[in-house]
């Protein structure tokens, strides 16, 4: 088995789900009492939060750079970065370690194309939308992305840090993510990227009419298939 190496604490909240899909996955795979052999560094959410707000892209790297390299140092063969957002690094970050980093947005595409979709509509913070990190991933594998308004988009960024970051679940955001993601079906979306890993604590397959894809859980899988290849 391979060693894998999680950037957490972006949030932590969202770093638990990994932990346990990790290896509750291993352990579907190999039976008895396997677990992953797995290391977690832990970033202070506070100090990416405010690198996020100034979109101060390169305070974020030195930030999971280090990480990176720790987990290297202590033996890991795959870095898992464990928020969609922190993504927008990842290919400057490959060209500074010699380890892969598993692909939130090439796992997730994987899956879109799994299920024959072309137009998806994407959540997530208002860099994971706005940016083109995440879109550009799909569009390799001919599959276009909408997003929600501005208004909606600002909503949903704000929901992430004031509510579902802090283990807060509001039956009321809710109803407007639903509606968000009604306007966004209207526009052709045939299924919906829960592309914040802490939007699954909110938004759930029943709860949608249409796929719904859960990034903290799929990229937990690819990491999985890549600590047992």
């Amino acid at each position: 088995m391979k060693t894998l190496g999680l950037v957490g604490g972006t949030t932590w909240l969202s770093t638990i789900d990994y932990y346990r899909y990790i290896n509750r996955g291993i352990n579907e795979r190999l039976g008895g009492v396997n677990s992953a052999e797995c290391m977690i560094y832990s970033l202070n959410f506070a100090d990416v939060h405010t690198n996020n707000e100034k979109r101060d892209w390169d305070g974020n790297f030195k930030l999971v750079l280090n990480a990176c390299e720790k987990l290297i140092s202590g033996g890991a063969e795959a870095i898992v970065l464990c928020a969609n957002t922190m993504h927008l690094l990842a290919d400057r970050i490959s060209e500074r370690i010699n380890v892969p980093i598993i692909h939130i947005a090439e796992a997730t595409a994987d899956e879109i194309r799994k299920k024959d979709i072309n137009i998806i509509a994407l959540l997530g913070t208002k860099f994971t939308m706005e940016e083109d990190f995440f879109k550009l991933k799909l569009a390799e594998k001919g599959i276009e992305t909408i997003i929600p308004d501005e208004a909606d988009r600002n909503f949903i960024h704000e929901s992430i840090f004031n509510e579902l970051a802090k283990d807060i679940i509001n039956p009321d955001t809710k109803k407007r993510y639903l509606s968000i993601i009604d306007k966004l079906v209207s526009k052709g979306a045939e299924g919906v990227i829960l592309g914040c890993t802490e939007i699954p604590l909110l938004i759930k397959q029943d709860d949608v009419s249409i796929p719904a894809f859960d990034t903290t859980l799929i990229h937990s899988k690819a990491a999985v298939e890549f600590a047992l290849s």
